[in-house]
């Protein structure tokens, strides 16, 4: 399933290499995108989330879709030929497995993105039921997921509502017992264009790190991820004062997680 908003030009390059069935949440587009969608791309299934949910519009399309597993995509991302029924397969014999998370490549150099290398190096190791090093995030734009355990774990947080969406998903899925591993033999395509906003992609970064780090982490990890925050100057402290008016969703979500997920958090953030 793919989330979009504003991007019609290009999904016209997109939707074609994605396998079918596809389900695009378009979330309040202003530029005719689910009409032309529906015009060009009848197999497609559009859904009209009406305003911008950010990322939990991808929960409607896991609720929506009738498959067992539903594999994200960006709208400048699409998977490589065989890829899907490749991780369909895995899940088949992990039935654990929760979230799959793909060796991402990146542009036309399809370089390996950064938390696809991350995630092949985990230090968490090879649990002996998972097919790949453990991991406890992912690249949403990357990845497939089993419905039932995503829908299980309440899908991606209005709280944080985009960007870095994927920790707090991932450490509630481990706190259900659910596994999440690396699978370097799944293949994903990320062509992104450059961010038209880097200030902002930062103020979201330290705005989200630190509602994350309040909804599921000790006191001390949020106060650590507030220092840093401060110490990174005007982003920071802009991405802290953005924080604040969520605090109260936040604090009303707030629950730890069990010790064996949170020791293995603590493992992968002294790794780096």
């Amino acid at each position: 399933m793919v989330a979009t908003k504003d991007r019609l030009r290009t999904l016209t390059r997109t939707l074609p290499l994605h396998p079918r069935p596809v389900i695009l949440v378009d979330n309040g587009s202003a530029d005719g995108t689910p009409a032309f969608v529906r015009r060009h791309f009848p197999d497609v299934e559009v859904v009209e989330a009406g305003v911008n949910l950010g990322a939990p519009a991808r929960n409607i399309g896991v609720k929506q879709a009738k498959t067992p597993y539903v594999a994200f995509a960006d709208d400048d991302s699409w998977w490589a030929p065989g890829a899907l029924e490749r991780a369909a397969d895995v899940l088949d014999a992990h039935p654990r497995l929760a979230v799959l998370g793909a060796r991402v490549l990146v542009g036309p150099q399809e370089r390996l993105d950064t938390v696809s290398e991350q995630m092949r190096d985990s230090p968490l190791g090879v649990e002996s039921d998972l097919p790949g090093p453990s991991v406890l995030g992912f690249l949403a734009c990357g990845a497939v997921v089993r419905r039932d355990a995503f829908l299980e774990a309440g899908g991606f947080d209005e709280v944080i509502f985009f960007f870095g969406e994927e920790e707090r998903l991932a450490v509630d899925l481990a706190a259900k017992g659910w596994g999440l591993a690396y699978v370097d033999d799944v293949v994903a395509h990320h062509h992104p264009s450059p961010p038209k906003d880097p200030r902002g992609r930062q103020v979201l970064a330290t705005r989200n790190a630190v509602l994350t780090a309040v909804l599921r982490r000790p006191w001390g990890v949020v106060a650590r991820r507030s220092l840093d925050a401060l110490r990174r100057g005007p982003a920071g402290w802009e991405g802290l004062r953005t924080a604040v008016p969520r605090l109260p969703r936040a604090l009303a979500d707030r629950r730890s997680l069990p010790v064996a997920v949170e020791r293995a958090r603590r493992v992968l953030e002294r790794s780096g």
